[in-house]
């Protein structure tokens, strides 16, 4: 065990576990992420592909994702420009493993979810 190891005990926040779950504090990256699963993608297609975000919050979440390592950028030298965006090995081992064990999670427990939120949301704290 590392230093570091056991100063994450006396301070959870400080762990690499923090650094893990900052990448699901945005709601659209995990989602940007999804959506960049099957292949490179260009900006308006990812648009299209997930629906429902602007323009800005998808520059925002690219933005991150490329910051983090998870998202390569790449220009083709085209008139006109042409953008792609696509996981990295890392973008891809975060995708294919917890991700996708959320989602199978998720699925299987998402009625239990559900009414546990009717029933806080009807019966108010």
């Amino acid at each position: 065990m590392t230093d570091h190891d056991v100063h994450c005990l006396d301070f959870v926040a400080d762990c690499r576990l923090r650094a893990a779950t900052d990448l699901f504090t945005h709601t659209w990256d995990p989602v940007v992420l999804a959506a960049l699963r099957l292949g490179p993608r260009r900006r308006r297609e990812l648009r299209t592909a997930i629906g429902g975000i602007s323009d800005k919050v998808l520059s925002e979440s690219l933005h991150r994702l490329l910051a983090a390592g998870l998202l390569d950028r790449h220009a083709h030298a085209e008139a006109p420009p042409r953008v792609e965006y696509a996981l990295t090995g890392l973008g891809q081992s975060l995708v294919e493993g917890p991700m996708t064990v959320l989602g199978h999670w998720a699925i299987e427990h998402a009625d239990e979810l559900l009414e546990a939120r009717e029933s806080s949301t009807s019966g108010g704290l």
